[in-house]
């Protein structure tokens, strides 16, 4: 197991931008059950803070993350199906948290990102990635399959692209990882931080709590008949139309001023 108090960096600035970064340079930001214990516990943390606006995801590095440790791999050969079960539910369970961070989350990659690491990518909201990132579902090379990663993976590139990535276990470059929907921008090595500052001044203009509702709207409408969910989504725009925020925001633009929640920038 790593020490979690190594393993992972915090920083926040006075904006309410968070940034974790896997701390594990080493080894590739390779992750195991302590690192996934520390992920877990800081998702949750961040996500129920109301002082936090956005969470950054970030590696110190060559790599972004190689997947899965190999110390922590040569344990789990040794696992009964029972401890391998309790092991995947706590990948699975890190996984769910950043992804219902109510919170926007935005992945920055460099460097390698594979097996698990594709899952930490396909988790955030939005992925920005360098020229020189590159991916592999390699899982199938070790005789296993993809499995925890797999719902966020299929959200994030479809099951076409899947079928290909997931059963050869190529490498793939970044600009097919934009191409197939797994990063949102590709851009160049010393350019990846610059980028990552521009999406979160994007989104401080939005309204925190109107951002916590669409990805709420995304979970509930995605995949679902429009007059499915006509009454649903008419009843969420009435109930945030009638919220402070919606109100604030509503009559900052008849007004012609920033909302509150830009401090006027």
């Amino acid at each position: 197991m790593t020490d979690i108090q190594d393993a992972l960096r915090l920083e926040r600035d006075d904006r309410g931008v968070a940034t974790v970064t896997m701390a594990r340079a080493a080894v590739h930001n390779a992750f195991d059950d302590g690192l996934i214990a520390r992920l877990t516990d800081t998702f949750a943390r961040l996500g129920a803070d109301p002082s936090v606006r956005i969470v950054v995801l970030a590696a110190d590095g060559k790599s972004f993350s190689a997947g899965a440790d190999l110390t922590w791999m040569k344990r789990m050969a040794g696992y009964s199906r029972d401890e391998n079960l309790a092991d995947a539910k706590a990948l699975a369970t890190m996984l769910e948290t950043l992804d219902r961070c109510p919170k926007p989350t935005i992945a920055l990659v460099q460097g390698a990102a594979y097996g698990g690491g594709v899952g930490l990518v396909a988790a955030c909201d939005i992925a920005i990635g360098t020229a020189g990132a590159t991916f592999a579902l390699s899982e199938v090379k070790l005789g296993i399959i993809p499995a925890v990663i797999s719902p966020y993976v299929l959200n994030a590139i479809g099951p076409r692209a899947a079928r290909r990535y997931m059963l050869t276990g190529e490498r793939f470059d970044a600009e097919e990882a934009h191409r197939i929907g797994l990063l949102h921008d590709v851009v160049g090595s010393e350019e990846l931080t610059g980028a990552g500052e521009l999406m979160i001044r994007a989104l401080l203009q939005a309204g925190p709590a109107a951002q916590t509702a669409a990805k709420d709207l995304i979970r509930a409408v995605s995949f679902r008949a429009p007059d499915a969910v006509m009454d649903e989504t008419a009843g969420r725009i009435a109930d945030i139309r009638a919220s402070a925020e919606g109100q604030e925001g509503l009559g900052a633009f008849l007004e012609k001023r920033k909302p509150s929640w830009t401090g006027g920038e």
